[in-house]
C-alpha cells in the first residue's frame, strides 16, 4: 500500500473546525487508497501559552519538565485529529513520541533524532489502521524523558517519518498556497513556484522565507524526500502548491527563482585591528563560542604604518548577524580585547540594516547575475554595504528604508512574475 506524510501546522489546526477541516483532506487521501501518518503541531497559540506556564510557574526551570509541559500542546492536538478520523469512519489512531518511540538525543529544548522504529506503527497499519496521528515535536531520550526537537520540530517530524517509511511525498500544509518566487505583501508581481530545488529552498530558507524551517529542508534534501507545500484553507489537487524536489526533476531553471529577505539583522565594524595571521580566528573564535551566527563578512585593504601606535598593518572588519544577537556579540569581542587577545580603536554597530538575496541553481551556468543585480540596486540608488555570494545565491546588505524598494527592483529586474 503507498504511503504519504501529511503534516499540518498550527494555524491548520487552530480549533475543532479547522481540524475537522484537516481531517477530511486527510480522508481525501485514504479515499484515493494510500495509508497515511499525520503530522500535527499544537494548536495554533498553545505551545507559547505552555512557555507562559513553565517560565510563570519556575523562570529557572529544568529543561526536562519545560520539554514535557510544552510537548503536551501537540499531543492534544493528536488526539483530537484521531477522534475525529474515527467519526468520519477511518481506522485512526494517534501517537505520542515515546509509543512509536522517536528515539532522539538528550538535548532538551533542541533535540536531534536518532532512529524511528517502524515496526509498531507498520504492525497497526497490517492489522487495518489507516492513519497513524503522530504529535510532532518531540521524541523520547535514552533516559526515557520526553524531548522536543526545537523550532521547526514538527515540519522536521514530518521529514524524519518520510524518510523512515519511504513515503511516496511528504505533505506541507500550512497558511500559504505554496513558494512564491519573493513575498506577495512587498511584490504584487510574485509568482508561486509548481517546483523549485532542495538547494534553492535550503538557501531561500536560511535568508529568511518563512514556508519551511532550514533543519526540515536539509533533512529532505539528505533523504531524497519530496516535498509539497500546500494551503490548507483551498481545495487542492495533484496539482496544487509547490513541489520541493531534486534537481534532476525539474527540466530547466530559470536564473532566479526567488529573491528573499531578512530584516532582522546587524552590522557590527572593528576598526583598526591588526593585520596578521590569526586575527580572524581572535575575532570569530569568541563569536562561535559565544554562539553567534555570523553571516555575511568584508575585511578592508590592509594599511601600512597607520600612526604611531599602531605599528605593522592595520585593517577594518565587518560583519553582519541576527540583531538578537547584537548584546551577546558586544560582550565576546570587548571581553576578547580586555583579554588582550584582540587588539581595536573602536567597534560600531549598527542595527538599520537588511539583507536582500538572490537565488537560483541557473546561476551556475549563466554570467551576469552579479551585474544585473548590481546595476538593479544602482538604478534605485540603494548603496550596498556589504556583499556575499554562494554558488547560487547573492546577497548585500543594504540600509533597512530600502528593503522593500530593492525586492521589488531585483524581482522586476529578472522578471520573475513570468513562469
Amino acid at each position: 500500500m503507498p504511503l504519504l506524510v501529511m503534516k499540518f501546522g498550527g494555524t491548520s489546526v487552530a480549533d475543532l473546525d479547522r481540524i475537522a477541516n484537516a481531517a477530511a483532506k486527510v480522508k481525501r487521501e485514504v479515499d484515493r487508497g494510500y495509508d497515511v501518518i499525520v503530522i500535527v503541531s499544537a494548536m495554533s497559540g498553545k505551545t507559547n501559552e505552555l512557555v507562559g506556564w513553565v517560565e510563570g510557574t519556575s523562570p529557572l526551570y529544568d529543561a526536562r519538565e519545560y520539554d514535557a509541559v510544552v510537548a503536551s500542546g501537540e499531543n492534544v492536538t493528536a488526539g483530537l485529529m484521531a477522534l475525529r478520523l474515527q467519526e468520519m469512519g477511518i481506522p485512526a489512531r494517534s501517537w505520542q513520541g515515546w509509543q512509536v518511540p522517536i528515539n532522539t538525543t538528550s538535548a532538551h529544548g533542541s533535540a536531534r533524532f536518532k532512529s524511528i522504529p517502524r515496526e509498531n506503527i507498520d504492525a497497526k497499519f497490517a492489522e487495518g489502521m489507516k492513519v497513524a496521528v503522530v504529535a510532532g515535536f518531540q521524541g523520547l531520550s535514552a533516559e526515557n524523558r520526553i524531548t522536543t526537537l526545537g523550532r521547526g520540530g514538527s515540519d522536521t517530524t514530518a521529514v524524519a517519518f518520510a524518510a523512515a517509511f519511504a513515503a511516496e511525498r511528504c505533505d506541507i500544509y500550512t497558511d500559504v498556497d505554496g513558494v512564491y518566487t519573493t513575498d506577495p505583501r512587498i511584490s504584487s508581481k510574485a509568482r508561486k513556484l509548481d517546483k523549485i530545488a532542495f538547494e534553492e529552498m535550503l538557501e531561500l530558507a536560511s535568508l529568511g522565507a518563512k514556508v519551511l524551517q532550514t533543519r526540515s529542508v536539509e533533512l529532505a534534501m539528505r533523504f531524497g524526500v519530496r516535498l509539497r507545500v500546500l494551503s490548507s484553507f483551498e481545495d487542492t489537487d495533484e496539482t496544487s502548491g509547490t513541489l520541493v524536489c531534486g534537481e534532476d526533476e525539474i527540466m530547466e531553471s530559470k536564473v532566479v527563482s526567488g529573491v528573499a529577505y531578512s530584516r532582522d539583522e546587524a552590522k557590527i565594524t572593528l576598526f583598526t585591528i591588526e593585520d596578521r595571521p590569526g586575527v580572524a580566528q581572535a575575532i570569530f573564535g569568541p563569536l562561535s563560542e559565544a554562539g553567534v551566527n555570523v553571516d555575511m563578512i568584508v575585511q578592508n585593504i590592509s594599511e601600512k604604518d597607520y600612526d604611531d601606535n599602531h605599528p605593522g598593518a592595520v585593517t577594518d572588519m565587518t560583519f553582519s548577524c541576527p540583531i538578537n544577537q547584537v548584546a551577546r556579540a558586544q560582550k565576546a569581542l570587548e571581553d576578547a580585547k580586555t583579554a588582550g587577545k584582540i587588539k581595536y580603536d573602536e567597534l560600531i554597530i549598527d542595527t538599520d540594516v537588511a539583507k536582500v538575496s538572490v537565488v537560483g541553481i541557473g546561476m551556475r551556468s549563466q554570467v551576469g547575475v552579479a551585474a544585473r543585480t548590481f546595476e538593479a540596486l544602482a538604478a534605485e540608488n540603494i548603496n550596498i554595504k556589504v556583499i556575499s555570494t554562494s554558488e547560487i545565491k547573492i546577497s548585500v546588505l543594504i540600509d533597512r528604508k530600502y528593503m522593500e524598494l530593492a525586492v521589488q527592483a531585483l524581482h522586476d529586474a529578472f522578471e520573475l512574475e513570468k513562469a
